[in-house]
């Protein structure tokens, strides 16, 4: 009995290691909360007419344009939005793959998954994604007032449209859809 004893013992002291691993972890959870909430990866076009902020999962938190880029082709400007977005998303979500495995240890390899996913995803090398990676890239925590931010760089509001006035009925059919929608009987 002896033996089984310490067999229980030593699979007990497994467990509470176990335990401690996992409390270990979570003690660093805020932290890459923190980090995760203040992501933020900017990326720019090869030709600089356009910049494109991408920050956790994904989303488009800005998209500067240059003078430059408003005097292309509407196809030119909209293809080179798509990459330059692709790519500032992709950068982020490296970017994100890389703060969870740093605060996991590395546990879930989730940088060289998502290298994986993306290279396959670009039709390029996962060599070539890693030499794309900023080296000690730390997230910048970014500020959560967007109300000085714009679509376009230098842009001014459009005034407010009028709202179209609907042409007058021309039918009886008209005619009774619109009384029935109608608030006042027009009787």
């Amino acid at each position: 009995m002896s033996a089984e004893f310490e067999q229980l013992v030593a699979q007990f002291e497994k467990f509470q290691s176990k335990i401690k691993n996992v409390d270990d972890q979570f003690a660093g959870i805020g932290d890459l909360q923190a980090e995760l909430t203040g992501l933020e990866a900017s990326v720019t076009s090869p030709d600089g007419a356009i910049t494109v902020t991408s920050g956790p999962g994904g989303s488009v938190t800005d998209v500067q344009f240059t003078k430059a880029a408003l005097e292309q082709s509407p196809q030119a400007l909209s293809a080179a939005l798509m990459t330059t977005m692709r790519q500032a998303i992709a950068e982020s979500a490296r970017r994100q793959a890389t703060i969870v495995d740093e605060h996991l240890g590395g546990e879930l390899n989730l940088v060289d998954q998502v290298l994986k996913a993306q290279a396959d995803a670009f039709g390029i090398s996962v060599d070539e994604l890693k030499s794309r990676m900023p080296e000690n890239a730390a997230p910048v925590p970014q500020a959560d007032d967007f109300s000085e931010r714009t679509l376009l760089s230098e842009a001014t509001e459009p005034p407010p449209r009028p709202r179209p006035t609907p042409p007058p009925p021309t039918s009886h059919g008209d005619t009774f859809l619109k009384n029935l929608f109608d608030e006042e009987d027009p009787r």
